[in-house]
């Protein structure tokens, strides 16, 4: 069984020295993230699609079975609507393709504005992606959480496409006021929607964002835990990313994540070990 987890970076200020050795080079950082965790959220290819050098220093810093769930370009989701966008896609899927296997699932994050009215978009859109990758889509408008006949038709199309629900969990950061710079931010940028824990495909990836108290944050993943047990042994491969408001001990956390699933199922395979953040000497 294995259970990819991760978190919404490979590199921040806060990790450098602490958890991940500093200083290190752009092209050995994903390296040292990816001895922490297997999988990672591939946000910045929603602001331009990656150089395709770029891409193979991804690949030659991570093995075939770590996780790159890679966000599609902005220019595709937000401002073509998935229409029109076919010359936008094939450069994208040229440009990552060095990642092979990495790139199993690719993200589509639609904007809040798409909602129920647009599902004949969605579904021609997933209909037209080739079958080299699976595909996980994100939806932010209200209506696909509160009204069940919205829910019952975007769940036909993304299952007539094989295609996975990513739900992003914000529960547990509005469950309270926020107490930080960083969650006050967090509430004023993140979607405020129920949680849904329903797995469409195989795959299911889950998005959680916790709090930046430790506790608050484990406490509000339990749900979590049981679900993602359960998945497993249904002969699911879940991915899991865990978010903080200021990702200061995202990397802590989602390898605790892992481990509390794994007191539950102990064959999931183990996480490697961390990078030692000084260098190894002999006295």
């Amino acid at each position: 069984m294995r259970l990819h987890v991760g978190c919404a970076m490979w590199t921040l200020t806060s990790w450098q020295g602490r958890l991940l050795p500093h200083p290190l080079p752009p092209g050995e950082r994903l390296r040292a993230y990816a001895t922490w965790c297997n999988a990672v959220e591939g946000n910045t290819t929603f602001y331009a699609t990656p150089a395709r050098n770029t891409v193979e220093s991804w690949a030659r810093q991570t093995g075939p079975d770590f996780r790159l769930v890679l966000k599609l370009p902005r220019t595709i989701t937000h401002e073509g609507r998935l229409t029109g966008v076919d010359e936008e896609v094939r450069s994208f899927l040229e440009a990552i393709e060095p990642l092979g296997p990495r790139a199993e699932t690719l993200w589509i994050q639609l904007p809040g504005s798409f909602g129920p009215t647009d599902l004949g978009t969605l579904a021609a859109f997933l209909r037209g992606l080739p079958g080299s990758h699976r595909y996980a889509v994100e939806v932010r408008h209200r209506a696909f959480f509160d009204d069940v006949r919205s829910v019952r038709l975007l769940e036909g199309v993304l299952a007539g496409a094989g295609a996975e629900w990513v739900p992003f969990d914000t529960t547990t950061l509005f469950r309270s006021p926020p107490t930080s710079d960083a969650e006050r931010e967090a509430w004023s940028k993140k979607p405020r929607m129920p949680r849904r824990s329903v797995a469409l495909t195989d795959r299911p990836i889950v998005r959680y964002l916790g709090r930046d108290d430790t506790a608050s944050t484990i406490e509000g993943w339990r749900h979590w835990i049981g679900t993602v047990a359960e998945w497993l042994r249904e002969g699911r491969s879940p991915t899991v990313f865990v978010h903080t408001p200021d990702n200061a001990d995202a990397l802590t956390l989602a390898r605790r994540f892992h481990d509390d699933v794994r007191a539950l199922l102990p064959g999931i395979e183990p996480l490697p070990e961390p990078m030692p953040t000084e260098p190894l000497t002999l006295f």
